[in-house]
């Protein structure tokens, strides 16, 4: 009777990444991030766009990043992926390719399976205005990776 209690229901990866999407095509993402599918008929779910609107006070301000998340096969149990498209200078994108860096991204780092794409973002725009990175000098706007 007890352990049947303590055993922790796993949302199925296809159910919890419709759940994100019927969110971001209804505008119920966090304030400042978008999150949808990179491609509209992409029935694996795993290719995804996100935009994160640079955070008022800081260098970020007024600018809209462009990012690219990718959902393995073992989502939610690994975060996604993460690239920025939109250059962006933060101590743990890679500044060659955009490449979001696991073990220090915030929303990443520290990922639990309850967690979402918007999640990420949101933990990231939020990051922007940390005294660390409100200020950091930015590549010049709308340039990108290649």
């Amino acid at each position: 009777k007890a352990s049947f209690m303590a055993e922790k229901i796993k949302i199925p990866r296809n159910f919890k990444l419709l759940d994100e999407l019927e969110k971001g095509e209804k505008g119920q993402n966090s304030d400042g991030v978008t999150v949808g599918l990179a491609i509209h008929d992409d029935i694996t779910l795993t290719h995804w766009n996100g935009t994160i609107f640079g955070p008022p006070g800081t260098t970020f301000d007024n600018r809209i990043y462009a990012l690219s998340l990718s959902c393995s096969d073992r989502y939610p149990q690994i975060p996604p992926s993460l690239r920025f498209n939109s250059k962006i200078n933060l101590p743990y994108i890679d500044q060659t390719t955009g490449v979001a860096n696991p073990s220090k991204c915030p929303g990443i780092a520290d990922w639990k399976e309850a967690d979402t794409m918007d999640t990420v973002l949101y933990k990231i725009r939020r990051d922007l205005c940390t005294p660390n990175n409100r200020k950091l000098p930015q590549p010049a706007e709308n340039s990108t990776y290649q």
